[in-house]
This record gives C-alpha cells, sequence and structure tokens, in this order.
C-alpha cells in the first residue's frame, strides 16, 4: 500500500527535464509541493499586474467574474511544459465545444524571468498553435515570481537542466479565489470540466431571470464527461427530469391559482356585503 501511495504521489509530478532524473533525484520536495499546493485552497489569487504577449499590462483583478484556468511554464523547456501545453489546450477545446469559450478565461504564466519575456511568451504560443480569445500568455515581472507561484500554490526548484516543477492547473472561480488544483501532465476535459461546470453551475443568473441566462444555466448542468468519446455530451435523463419536475411545480401553481380564485368567487357569492 505504501509503494503504491508514493507511486501515485509521484505521477502526479513530472520533471521539466530527463536530464536532472538521470543525475539522481530531483531538487524538488515533491510532498511539500502536494501540501503547497492545497494549502492556498479558498485564498484569493494576488492582484498583480503581468505583461501579455504585446507588452501590455494585465491586471490579474481583471479577469475577475468568470473561472479561471492558470497554468506556469517555462519557454526554455522542450519537453514537458510544451506538451504539457499542448494537453490543456486539446482539453481547452472539449470544454469550448461544452461550455463555450465566453464562459471562462486561461492564462498561461512564464516563470523563467527575465527569459519569460513577452516576445518569448507570444514564440511558446505560436508554437503551440494557440491563438485562443480567451487565452493569454503572460510574463510577471522578475521581482514578483517568488511571490505570485507561492500564492498560487506552485512550486519549482532549478536544476543544472532546467526546473524541476509541480504540473497542474490552479482553477480560480469568479471571485478571484482557488477553487482546486487539478494535477499532472496529462490534463482532461474531464478532469478539468467538472469543477469548471461547479463554478459555472453555482454563479448567479446574468442579468435577473432572464430566459436566455436561464437557458444556458440548464445547458451547463445537464452536461456530462463520456469516456468512450473523450467529450462532454448532454445527459437526457437529466434534461427529462429537470422537464418534468418543471412541468409537475407549474401544474401544481395553476392548481393553487385556480383555487384561490374558486374560493374568493365563493366568498363573494356567500358575503356580497363584506365584499363591497
Amino acid at each position: 500500500m505504501r509503494r503504491f501511495a508514493e507511486g501515485l504521489l509521484l505521477a502526479v509530478f513530472a520533471f521539466s527535464t530527463a536530464a536532472s532524473a538521470a543525475e539522481g533525484a530531483g531538487a524538488l520536495d515533491e510532498k511539500e509541493a502536494l501540501r503547497a499546493s492545497q494549502a492556498v485552497i479558498g485564498q484569493p489569487i494576488p492582484d498583480d499586474v503581468l505583461l501579455d504577449t504585446r507588452g501590455r499590462p494585465l491586471k490579474l483583478s481583471s479577469l475577475r467574474g468568470k473561472p479561471l484556468l492558470v497554468s506556469f511554464i517555462y519557454t526554455g523547456c522542450f519537453q514537458i511544459c510544451p506538451a504539457q501545453t499542448r494537453a490543456l489546450h486539446e482539453a481547452v477545446k472539449g470544454l469550448d465545444a461544452r461550455f463555450g469559450a465566453h464562459q471562462y478565461n486561461v492564462v498561461s504564466i512564464g516563470f523563467n524571468q527575465p527569459f519569460d519575456s513577452p516576445t518569448a511568451m507570444r514564440a511558446f504560443a505560436a508554437q503551440q498553435g494557440i491563438d485562443a480569445p480567451n487565452w493569454a500568455f503572460l510574463s510577471p515581472p522578475l521581482q514578483s515570481v517568488e511571490r505570485l507561484t507561492r500564492e498560487f500554490g506552485f512550486s519549482y526548484a532549478a536544476t543544472p537542466a532546467g526546473f524541476d516543477h509541480l504540473l497542474g492547473v490552479s482553477i480560480v472561480d469568479a471571485a478571484g479565489r482557488i477553487h482546486t488544483q487539478v494535477l499532472g501532465n496529462r490534463l482532461s476535459a474531464a478532469q478539468l470540466g467538472e469543477p469548471l461546470r461547479e463554478l459555472l453551475g453555482a454563479a448567479p443568473l446574468a442579468q435577473g431571470l432572464r430566459l436566455d441566462a436561464l437557458v444556458e444555466r440548464i445547458r451547463i448542468l445537464c452536461t456530462v464527461y463520456d469516456p468512450e468519446t473523450g467529450a462532454y455530451r448532454y445527459d437526457y435523463k437529466l434534461i427529462f427530469e429537470i422537464a418534468g419536475g418543471l412541468t409537475f411545480f407549474t401544474s401544481v401553481g395553476i392548481y393553487l391559482l385556480l383555487e384561490l380564485l374558486r374560493r374568493r368567487k365563493q366568498t363573494r357569492l356567500h358575503h356580497p356585503v363584506l365584499l363591497r
């Protein structure tokens, strides 16, 4: 059992280069990195100003109002970071198809400063074929990297060949608090979709009780991940259950309204003077 637990823990992490593994144990303390990642759940993310790929400032608080997926990478990595980002890209395609790209945002943050400059981040995004309107590649100031990564629960350690670092995505709620950490180098729409659906399903209805907002909420709640196809689909059983429930409550409401009108009519007939 102990070996299984250790193996599972190591599977959550990956080293950014094969060279560091060849030289012996990685510099990153996996157990401590896992503890740090879980310790920040429920905490607000820092409100730093980062630069996008065009060198324009972007304040993290400007992304509030929607769930946010955050990954940390470094552009000098030639294996793990590109592979993780491509996996995230494939997962995001599945999330876009089911929830809609307008429902959430994604950011990749380059932690190896000053080398992960806006120009380097722009080249990295292009190499991965990512040009999505809801996905930003950001460069933090050198002096804020240590605090920024710590407050996201992201751990890394320099090695002779690059960095050993935690792999995964921080999922942040619309209020700017870390909701969960999805760890591992093989991210999927299923792993990211469930916590994202939780956040979207729990969010207040936009602009009151508009019909389109209500339909959108039902659409989100009625999606499930299909492991056979690797994509999200509608759960028609749940749709029918919701429709049945709405029909029942509507029928009860109509019955109660008619019964109220009937009693008022009877009262008017029996007590005409009192109702003048």
